[in-house]
């Protein structure tokens, strides 16, 4: 009997774990809040999805932050780490006589802060990076360093 093996990233397999935990504390923190249901995500710092692809040049970093702006996007490389922050706000808006008494329902929007940090296995050039941001989705391209590739020595072991 052929066995195949699965892998398995263990950081996913717990933050997927960790997610639906979390949202099931939400969901009944906010059922029983009464004051203001918000308060359990604005001050909420959420890590946003990756998705991280290499070649032999370079780092690809696509991250998912829908409903930010470009300008609340901050991205810093340093060494061989790379930081995004981001922020997104809960619209405040003056509200009529008749909609005073109005209040969230539901909402499952994310308002608060984004951040993620990676960090590279290889050395990068972080005055040759790019970042383009289109549809909610950020996409940083790192060049690698390039370094000589050198072949394993086999030394010869003498007597004295």
């Amino acid at each position: 009997m052929k066995h195949d093996l699965i892998i398995r990233e263990p950081e996913l397999y717990f933050d997927s774990i960790h997610n639906e935990l979390n949202n099931f504390l939400r969901d009944t923190l906010l059922i029983h809040s009464m004051a203001n249901p918000l308060n359990v995500k604005k001050n909420s710092i959420w890590r946003p999805a990756v998705e991280i692809k290499q070649n032999d040049k370079n780092y690809t970093v696509k991250v998912q932050l829908p409903g930010v702006d470009k300008d609340d996007i901050e991205v810093e490389i340093d060494n061989d780490f790379m930081t995004i922050t981001a922020e997104i706000q809960e619209e405040k808006e003056e509200k009529k006589e008749e909609e005073k008494n109005e209040r969230y329902h539901t909402s499952e929007f994310r308002y608060g802060k984004y951040k993620r940090t990676i960090s590279f296995d290889q050395p990068i050039k972080t005055d040759e990076s790019t970042a383009v941001y289109d549809k909610g989705i950020l996409t940083i391209k790192i060049p690698k360093l390039q370094t000589e590739n050198k072949t394993p020595k086999k030394i010869d072991i003498k007597e004295p």
